[in-house]
Protein backbone atom coordinates (compact mmCIF):
# COMPACT_ATOMS: atom_id res chain seq x y z
CA UNK A 1 0.00 0.00 0.00
CA UNK A 2 1.24 3.43 -0.96
CA UNK A 3 1.02 6.19 1.10
CA UNK A 4 -1.03 8.07 -0.64
CA UNK A 5 -3.36 5.30 -0.24
CA UNK A 6 -2.72 4.85 3.50
CA UNK A 7 -3.60 8.49 3.61
CA UNK A 8 -6.65 7.84 1.89
CA UNK A 9 -7.99 5.19 4.51
CA UNK A 10 -7.03 6.87 7.50
CA UNK A 11 -8.88 10.21 6.51
CA UNK A 12 -12.10 7.75 5.39
CA UNK A 13 -12.40 6.14 9.15
CA UNK A 14 -11.41 10.18 10.13
CA UNK A 15 -14.25 11.38 8.58
CA UNK A 16 -16.58 8.71 10.40
CA UNK A 17 -15.29 9.97 13.53
CA UNK A 18 -15.78 13.59 12.88
CA UNK A 19 -11.66 13.85 13.71
CA UNK A 20 -9.08 15.19 10.96
CA UNK A 21 -7.21 13.60 8.33
CA UNK A 22 -3.63 13.57 9.44
CA UNK A 23 -5.09 12.41 13.21
CA UNK A 24 -4.83 8.27 13.53
CA UNK A 25 -8.19 7.24 14.79
CA UNK A 26 -7.16 3.91 15.35
CA UNK A 27 -3.87 2.12 15.80
CA UNK A 28 -4.10 -1.45 15.48
CA UNK A 29 -0.49 -3.01 16.64
CA UNK A 30 1.78 -1.92 19.23
CA UNK A 31 4.99 -3.45 18.90
CA UNK A 32 6.61 -3.01 22.42
CA UNK A 33 10.43 -3.37 23.49
CA UNK A 34 9.99 -4.57 27.07
CA UNK A 35 13.86 -5.65 27.50
CA UNK A 36 16.62 -3.92 25.88
CA UNK A 37 19.05 -6.50 26.11
CA UNK A 38 19.19 -10.07 24.14
CA UNK A 39 20.57 -13.51 25.38
CA UNK A 40 21.99 -14.22 21.47
CA UNK A 41 25.57 -12.70 19.99
CA UNK A 42 24.15 -12.58 16.20
CA UNK A 43 26.52 -10.46 13.89
CA UNK A 44 23.46 -9.17 12.54
CA UNK A 45 22.42 -7.77 15.54
CA UNK A 46 23.87 -5.10 17.61
CA UNK A 47 21.29 -5.48 20.76
CA UNK A 48 23.31 -7.54 22.49
CA UNK A 49 25.65 -5.14 23.20
CA UNK A 50 23.40 -3.05 25.34
CA UNK A 51 24.53 -2.93 28.90
CA UNK A 52 22.56 -2.16 32.19
CA UNK A 53 19.70 -4.52 31.25
CA UNK A 54 16.83 -1.82 31.06
CA UNK A 55 13.61 -3.33 31.08
CA UNK A 56 9.83 -1.70 30.37
CA UNK A 57 8.51 -0.23 33.55
CA UNK A 58 5.33 -1.66 34.31
CA UNK A 59 3.76 0.45 36.90
CA UNK A 60 4.31 3.79 34.14
CA UNK A 61 3.44 1.92 31.29
CA UNK A 62 -0.04 1.49 33.00
CA UNK A 63 -0.48 4.96 32.84
CA UNK A 64 -1.17 4.25 28.83
CA UNK A 65 -4.34 2.28 29.91
CA UNK A 66 -6.98 4.63 28.88
CA UNK A 67 -4.48 5.54 26.01
CA UNK A 68 -4.10 2.46 24.56
CA UNK A 69 -7.94 1.44 25.19
CA UNK A 70 -9.16 4.61 23.30
CA UNK A 71 -6.40 4.07 19.84
CA UNK A 72 -8.32 0.57 20.14
CA UNK A 73 -5.01 -1.47 20.01
CA UNK A 74 -6.03 -4.91 18.86
CA UNK A 75 -2.63 -6.51 19.28
CA UNK A 76 0.39 -5.76 21.16
CA UNK A 77 3.84 -7.46 19.99
CA UNK A 78 6.39 -8.11 22.73
CA UNK A 79 9.76 -7.87 21.41
CA UNK A 80 13.36 -6.19 22.38
CA UNK A 81 15.88 -7.75 23.37
CA UNK A 82 14.50 -10.38 24.29
CA UNK A 83 11.31 -9.94 25.92
CA UNK A 84 11.11 -13.22 28.23
CA UNK A 85 14.17 -11.80 30.12
CA UNK A 86 11.90 -9.59 31.91
CA UNK A 87 11.51 -10.11 35.43
CA UNK A 88 7.98 -9.23 35.70
CA UNK A 89 6.36 -10.38 32.61
CA UNK A 90 3.40 -11.73 33.97
CA UNK A 91 1.31 -8.57 34.93
CA UNK A 92 2.02 -6.73 31.49
CA UNK A 93 0.63 -9.56 29.78
CA UNK A 94 -2.87 -9.64 32.13
CA UNK A 95 -2.34 -5.81 31.31
CA UNK A 96 -3.23 -6.43 27.85
CA UNK A 97 -5.38 -9.48 28.45
CA UNK A 98 -8.02 -8.03 30.54
CA UNK A 99 -8.42 -5.47 28.07
CA UNK A 100 -8.92 -8.13 25.15
CA UNK A 101 -5.46 -7.09 23.27
CA UNK A 102 -4.05 -10.00 21.44
CA UNK A 103 -0.41 -10.94 22.34
CA UNK A 104 2.35 -11.80 20.74
CA UNK A 105 5.72 -12.74 21.27
CA UNK A 106 9.05 -12.49 19.19
CA UNK A 107 12.01 -14.57 20.87
CA UNK A 108 15.14 -15.88 20.28
CA UNK A 109 13.27 -19.78 21.95
CA UNK A 110 16.14 -19.98 24.31
CA UNK A 111 13.93 -19.15 27.49
CA UNK A 112 10.69 -21.11 26.49
CA UNK A 113 11.20 -23.38 28.80
CA UNK A 114 12.07 -21.61 31.66
CA UNK A 115 9.21 -19.64 31.41
CA UNK A 116 7.19 -22.20 30.07
CA UNK A 117 4.43 -21.51 32.73
CA UNK A 118 4.06 -17.73 31.92
CA UNK A 119 3.71 -18.26 27.75
CA UNK A 120 1.68 -21.00 27.69
CA UNK A 121 -0.67 -19.26 29.54
CA UNK A 122 -0.58 -15.65 28.33
CA UNK A 123 0.70 -15.50 24.61
CA UNK A 124 -1.90 -15.91 22.02
CA UNK A 125 1.13 -16.41 19.11
CA UNK A 126 5.00 -17.03 19.05
CA UNK A 127 7.11 -16.14 16.30
CA UNK A 128 10.71 -17.73 17.26
CA UNK A 129 14.02 -16.52 15.34
CA UNK A 130 15.65 -19.46 13.18
CA UNK A 131 18.29 -18.90 11.08
CA UNK A 132 18.65 -22.42 9.93
CA UNK A 133 19.63 -25.95 10.29
CA UNK A 134 21.19 -26.41 13.38
CA UNK A 135 24.68 -25.92 12.99
CA UNK A 136 24.03 -22.99 10.91
CA UNK A 137 21.57 -21.58 13.19
CA UNK A 138 24.21 -22.00 16.60
CA UNK A 139 26.48 -20.76 14.25
CA UNK A 140 24.51 -17.39 13.60
CA UNK A 141 23.23 -16.94 17.04
CA UNK A 142 26.66 -17.79 18.60
CA UNK A 143 25.07 -19.65 21.45
CA UNK A 144 26.20 -23.40 21.88
CA UNK A 145 23.06 -25.13 22.02
CA UNK A 146 20.85 -22.61 20.78
CA UNK A 147 18.90 -24.68 18.35
CA UNK A 148 18.19 -27.45 20.91
CA UNK A 149 16.82 -24.79 23.30
CA UNK A 150 14.58 -23.73 20.81
CA UNK A 151 13.42 -27.20 19.93
CA UNK A 152 12.93 -27.99 23.92
CA UNK A 153 10.87 -24.97 23.99
CA UNK A 154 8.76 -25.31 21.25
CA UNK A 155 8.28 -28.91 22.60
CA UNK A 156 7.04 -27.59 26.14
CA UNK A 157 4.72 -24.68 24.59
CA UNK A 158 3.02 -27.41 22.37
CA UNK A 159 2.84 -29.45 25.36
CA UNK A 160 1.47 -27.18 27.42
CA UNK A 161 -0.84 -25.41 25.07
CA UNK A 162 -1.38 -26.73 21.87
CA UNK A 163 -3.83 -23.86 20.54
CA UNK A 164 -0.60 -21.15 20.59
CA UNK A 165 0.70 -20.79 17.12
CA UNK A 166 4.27 -20.69 16.77
CA UNK A 167 6.18 -19.00 13.62
CA UNK A 168 9.45 -18.99 12.70
CA UNK A 169 11.47 -16.21 11.02
CA UNK A 170 14.89 -16.81 9.33
CA UNK A 171 16.95 -13.56 8.13
CA UNK A 172 19.33 -14.62 5.10
CA UNK A 173 22.47 -13.21 5.33
CA UNK A 174 25.79 -14.89 3.65
CA UNK A 175 26.34 -17.64 6.79
CA UNK A 176 22.89 -18.96 5.16
CA UNK A 177 22.01 -17.87 1.87
CA UNK A 178 22.43 -20.89 0.34
CA UNK A 179 20.01 -22.88 3.13
CA UNK A 180 16.58 -21.44 2.79
CA UNK A 181 15.22 -25.13 1.93
CA UNK A 182 16.97 -26.56 4.99
CA UNK A 183 15.56 -24.06 6.90
CA UNK A 184 12.00 -25.13 6.14
CA UNK A 185 12.81 -28.59 6.58
CA UNK A 186 14.39 -27.55 10.01
CA UNK A 187 11.61 -25.33 11.01
CA UNK A 188 8.91 -28.73 10.15
CA UNK A 189 11.20 -30.88 12.08
CA UNK A 190 10.69 -27.78 15.51
CA UNK A 191 6.99 -28.45 14.11
CA UNK A 192 6.30 -24.76 13.55
CA UNK A 193 3.01 -23.61 11.86
CA UNK A 194 4.91 -21.29 9.02
CA UNK A 195 7.99 -20.07 8.18
CA UNK A 196 9.09 -16.54 6.98
CA UNK A 197 11.69 -15.05 5.44
CA UNK A 198 13.71 -11.76 5.18
CA UNK A 199 16.70 -10.09 3.75
CA UNK A 200 19.26 -8.88 7.02
CA UNK A 201 18.94 -4.67 7.57
CA UNK A 202 22.00 -3.39 6.04
CA UNK A 203 21.55 0.10 5.96
CA UNK A 204 19.50 1.43 9.07
CA UNK A 205 20.11 2.64 12.61
CA UNK A 206 17.57 -0.12 13.89
CA UNK A 207 19.26 -2.31 16.43
CA UNK A 208 21.24 -0.69 18.31
CA UNK A 209 23.40 0.83 15.99
CA UNK A 210 24.37 4.36 17.09
CA UNK A 211 25.05 5.35 13.64
CA UNK A 212 24.53 3.28 10.22
CA UNK A 213 26.97 0.44 10.07
CA UNK A 214 30.43 1.24 7.97
CA UNK A 215 31.17 -0.68 4.68
CA UNK A 216 33.22 -3.32 6.74
CA UNK A 217 30.79 -4.06 9.31
CA UNK A 218 28.30 -4.05 6.36
CA UNK A 219 30.08 -6.77 4.16
CA UNK A 220 29.71 -9.33 7.40
CA UNK A 221 26.84 -10.57 6.68
CA UNK A 222 26.29 -8.90 3.39
CA UNK A 223 26.15 -11.04 0.16
CA UNK A 224 29.01 -10.90 -2.20
CA UNK A 225 27.81 -11.21 -6.27
CA UNK A 226 28.83 -14.85 -6.51
CA UNK A 227 26.82 -15.40 -3.09
CA UNK A 228 23.99 -13.15 -4.53
CA UNK A 229 23.71 -15.03 -7.82
CA UNK A 230 23.91 -18.15 -5.15
CA UNK A 231 21.03 -17.29 -2.84
CA UNK A 232 19.17 -16.60 -6.43
CA UNK A 233 19.37 -20.17 -7.39
CA UNK A 234 18.56 -21.15 -3.68
CA UNK A 235 14.94 -19.14 -4.27
CA UNK A 236 14.45 -20.67 -7.74
CA UNK A 237 15.07 -24.05 -5.54
CA UNK A 238 12.97 -23.13 -3.11
CA UNK A 239 10.30 -21.78 -4.93
CA UNK A 240 9.90 -24.91 -7.07
CA UNK A 241 10.36 -27.34 -4.63
CA UNK A 242 8.43 -26.08 -1.68
CA UNK A 243 5.53 -25.24 -4.37
CA UNK A 244 2.72 -26.47 -1.69
CA UNK A 245 4.30 -24.78 0.91
CA UNK A 246 3.92 -21.69 -0.46
CA UNK A 247 0.36 -22.24 -2.00
CA UNK A 248 -0.72 -23.16 1.63
CA UNK A 249 1.39 -20.58 3.19
CA UNK A 250 3.68 -22.54 4.92
CA UNK A 251 6.27 -20.41 3.27
CA UNK A 252 4.40 -16.90 4.85
CA UNK A 253 5.77 -15.37 1.48
CA UNK A 254 4.61 -15.88 -2.15
CA UNK A 255 7.30 -16.01 -4.94
CA UNK A 256 7.37 -12.64 -5.28
CA UNK A 257 8.36 -11.97 -2.11
CA UNK A 258 10.68 -14.18 -1.77
CA UNK A 259 12.39 -13.00 -5.15
CA UNK A 260 12.14 -9.59 -3.55
CA UNK A 261 14.71 -10.65 -0.79
CA UNK A 262 17.29 -11.28 -3.74
CA UNK A 263 16.19 -7.98 -5.31
CA UNK A 264 17.58 -6.51 -1.86
CA UNK A 265 20.77 -7.17 -1.97
CA UNK A 266 21.40 -6.87 -5.69
CA UNK A 267 20.22 -3.10 -4.98
CA UNK A 268 23.05 -3.09 -1.62
CA UNK A 269 25.84 -4.00 -4.75
CA UNK A 270 24.66 -1.39 -6.61
CA UNK A 271 23.19 -3.88 -9.54
CA UNK A 272 19.92 -2.52 -8.92
CA UNK A 273 17.87 0.56 -8.17
CA UNK A 274 16.34 0.05 -4.97
CA UNK A 275 12.50 -0.15 -4.45
CA UNK A 276 10.17 0.01 -1.37
CA UNK A 277 8.34 -2.26 -1.03
CA UNK A 278 4.00 -1.78 -0.09
CA UNK A 279 3.65 -0.71 3.52
CA UNK A 280 1.42 1.58 5.76
CA UNK A 281 3.27 0.59 9.45
CA UNK A 282 3.36 4.61 10.44
CA UNK A 283 -0.45 4.45 9.86
CA UNK A 284 -1.35 1.47 11.20
CA UNK A 285 1.02 0.70 13.98
CA UNK A 286 3.98 2.26 16.33
CA UNK A 287 7.28 0.59 18.06
CA UNK A 288 7.01 1.98 21.55
CA UNK A 289 10.98 1.50 23.43
CA UNK A 290 11.49 0.69 26.68
CA UNK A 291 12.65 4.22 27.48
CA UNK A 292 9.02 5.51 26.09
CA UNK A 293 10.24 6.87 23.13
CA UNK A 294 8.01 6.04 19.82
CA UNK A 295 8.61 5.05 16.43
CA UNK A 296 6.37 5.39 13.88
CA UNK A 297 8.57 1.84 12.93
CA UNK A 298 11.64 0.28 13.42
CA UNK A 299 13.30 2.24 10.95
CA UNK A 300 12.22 5.97 11.32
CA UNK A 301 12.98 8.09 13.84
CA UNK A 302 11.48 9.11 17.35
CA UNK A 303 8.29 10.88 16.83
CA UNK A 304 7.90 11.88 20.98
CA UNK A 305 8.41 10.11 24.35
CA UNK A 306 5.63 8.57 26.53
CA UNK A 307 7.26 9.85 29.13
CA UNK A 308 6.03 13.63 28.96
CA UNK A 309 3.20 12.56 27.40
CA UNK A 310 0.24 10.05 26.45
CA UNK A 311 0.74 7.64 23.79
CA UNK A 312 -2.36 8.37 22.23
CA UNK A 313 -0.89 12.43 22.29
CA UNK A 314 2.20 11.20 20.59
CA UNK A 315 0.85 9.59 18.24
CA UNK A 316 -1.19 12.46 16.81
CA UNK A 317 1.01 14.94 18.19
CA UNK A 318 2.35 18.05 15.37
CA UNK A 319 5.64 15.70 15.28
CA UNK A 320 3.54 12.53 14.06
CA UNK A 321 1.08 14.37 11.92
CA UNK A 322 3.62 16.26 10.36
CA UNK A 323 5.73 12.91 9.70
CA UNK A 324 2.81 10.88 8.07
CA UNK A 325 1.96 14.08 5.79
CA UNK A 326 5.15 14.49 4.66
CA UNK A 327 6.03 10.79 4.28
CA UNK A 328 6.48 9.59 0.68
CA UNK A 329 7.35 5.78 0.88
CA UNK A 330 7.86 5.40 -2.72
CA UNK A 331 10.58 8.23 -2.53
CA UNK A 332 11.95 8.23 0.79
CA UNK A 333 15.32 6.48 1.01
CA UNK A 334 14.53 4.56 4.87
CA UNK A 335 11.75 2.90 2.81
CA UNK A 336 13.97 2.46 -0.16
CA UNK A 337 15.88 0.25 1.62
CA UNK A 338 13.81 -1.37 4.02
CA UNK A 339 14.03 -5.01 4.74
CA UNK A 340 10.15 -5.34 6.31
CA UNK A 341 6.73 -4.07 5.19
CA UNK A 342 3.42 -3.77 6.91
CA UNK A 343 0.20 -4.54 4.63
CA UNK A 344 -2.31 -3.95 7.20
CA UNK A 345 -6.02 -4.48 6.43
CA UNK A 346 -8.58 -2.41 8.07
CA UNK A 347 -11.67 -3.86 9.31
CA UNK A 348 -13.42 -0.94 7.40
CA UNK A 349 -12.82 1.48 4.45
CA UNK A 350 -9.97 -0.46 3.64
CA UNK A 351 -8.86 0.70 0.10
Amino acid sequence: MTSELAIANSAAINKDNGLPPETLAELPILLLNVHEQCNCRCLMCDIWQRTGGKELDLAEFSRQHESILRLGVQQVVLTGGEPLMHRNLEPLCRFFRQSGIRITLLTTGLLLSKRVSLVSEWIDDIIVSIDGPEEVHDRIRRVKGAYRLLADGVQAIKSRNEKIGIAGRCTVQNENHRMLRKTVLAAKALALDSISFLAVDLTSQAFNRDVVWPEGRQNGVALTREETVALDEEVRLLIREHTDDIRSHYIVESENKLSRIVRRFWEHLGDMQSVSPPCNAPWASAVMEVDGSVRPCFFHGSIGSTRTETLEQVINGEKARQFRVSLNIGENSVCQRCVCSLDYKWRKNSP
